[in-house]
């Protein structure tokens, strides 16, 4: 009798990807980015184990969004005191904190508790060009469409 394959998260081979999000659309490099992060274009794939591989996003500043979402969409923030609601807009998320954008964008596609907060651990995103993950060899991965 054949059994289902399980991965063993000690026995998981992880490769390093980088990603130039020079003019992708958030939502479509994001949704490839949580793939990559969960494992899910591996033969290996196991739900509930963290078989996925590291990330690098560069160029965060160069991310597009479509419609009119740059002036349109909000980002909520709060301290948990009573009216200290934040909200600034996708424009100025883009602008001064570009790489918050994207990880919040890649942190809502992944799964919520501790595997989630486990395979967010593997992203690493950068505004510009430069990385210093030159050691690891990471491979340029080309996004689909």
């Amino acid at each position: 009798m054949r059994t289902t394959f399980m991965a063993k998260g000690h026995e998981v081979e992880r490769k390093w990807y980088v990603v130039d999000a020079e003019g992708q659309t958030l939502g479509r490099l994001a949704s490839e980015v949580a793939a990559l992060l969960r494992g899910k274009h591996k033969p290996t794939f196991t739900p509930h184990v963290d078989t996925g591989d590291h990330v690098i996003i560069i160029n965060a500043e160069k991310i597009q969004l479509s419609g009119n979402k740059l002036k349109d969409k909000k980002y909520y923030r709060h301290s948990g005191y009573t009216g200290s609601l934040k909200e600034r807009t996708a424009l100025e998320m883009r602008t001064n904190y570009p790489t918050k954008m994207l990880e919040l964008a890649v942190k809502g596609m992944l799964p919520k508790g501790p595997l989630g907060s486990q395979t967010f651990r593997k992203l690493n995103v950068y505004a510009g060009a430069e990385h210093p993950h030159a050691a690891q060899k990471p491979e340029v991965y080309e996004l689909r469409g």
